[in-house]
């Protein structure tokens, strides 16, 4: 079985933006996020169910820099406890 190597996430950073621009708002952040120390990878999700809700949810090797976010984000730093590839 070949080794695959798994990168270490640390921590997940959501932000969480409502309203008819949210997708078009955090799209934005989530270009900024790339150029960042830890960053490991990001994605933009909504869902059909909550048409106006969009969230960003990114993995960083350690805890996230102190970045901006958008006028009425919610936002959430978690520890990861456990993983699986």
């Amino acid at each position: 079985m070949a080794d695959q190597h798994v990168e270490r996430v640390a921590s997940v950073w959501y932000v969480e933006l409502s309203g008819p621009d949210a997708v078009q708002v955090l799209r934005g952040v989530l270009d900024a996020l790339p150029s960042q120390a830890g960053f490991r990878g990001a994605e933009l999700l909504s869902s059909p169910a909550q048409p106006q809700l969009a969230l960003i949810a990114s993995r960083w090797a350690g805890e996230p820099p102190s970045l901006p976010v958008p006028d009425g984000a919610k936002h959430w730093v978690f520890t990861v406890l456990e993983a699986r590839p």
